[in-house]
């Protein structure tokens, strides 16, 4: 899957669900003024596609292809078949229902109520835990337009952290240098989705 490219879209019919391997998926919601922001990230610790089990034929938020690379395709219907069969499948598949919903809601708390430093360490933070490099190919405007916020503001935060050491940026690329910088500067919102997802998830994995 190419950066950029859309999987869903508001009102749109869903035929498949995705299970990320090495893509990274955002989720954004829209308002009528034609922003929007990114109310949770899919990496290998789960999959697009959630409405396609719970019962909604239509998904209210576009789904978008945030770093290239690779996932499964699962058709509709062999989603819903082996959801019906009450197995293990089923079990998992709510279980991360639930981390992803606990993560959207900690997204409208930090969102509301952190500094835009501290909403870029946790996003890069969630970025890198699902990417197999410490390297992004993301512009300051994408990241920007992810988070909701001027890109100026992106611009200010991210030029603390190169100043830090904590990152390296040049055009289109963000390369994290120092883990804990990014760790020392983020809110709690990281350390607990992330102890939420291993509590929920059997293997480990953490948002």
């Amino acid at each position: 899957m190419k950066l950029g490219e859309i999987l869903y879209e508001p009102g749109g019919p869903l035929q498949h669900a995705y299970f990320p391997t090495t893509a990274v998926i955002s989720l954004f919601y829209a308002i009528e003024s034609g922003m929007s922001a990114e109310i949770a990230g899919v990496g290998n610790e789960g999959m697009v596609g959630i409405f396609l089990f719970m019962g909604g034929d239509t998904t209210p938020s576009t789904a978008v292809v945030q770093t290239g690379g690779y996932c499964f395709r699962l058709k509709e219907a062999i989603l819903k078949a082996e959801f019906g069969r009450f197995g293990p499948a089923m079990r998992l598949l709510l279980r991360y229902t639930q981390g992803l919903s606990t993560l959207m809601a900690q997204t409208a708390a930090c969102n509301r109520h952190h500094s835009i430093d501290q909403q870029l360490c946790r996003w890069l933070l969630l970025t890198v835990d699902r990417l197999p490099s410490n390297e992004l190919v993301m512009t300051q405007e994408l990241v920007a337009h992810t988070l909701g916020v001027r890109r100026e503001s992106i611009t200010e935060a991210a030029g603390k952290l190169q100043r830090a050491g904590v990152i390296h940026y040049r055009r289109g690329h963000i390369s994290v240098l120092e883990r804990a910088g990014l760790e020392a500067g983020t809110c709690e919102c990281y350390a607990a989705g992330k102890k939420e997802f291993g509590r929920l998830l059997p293997d480990g994995h953490a948002a």
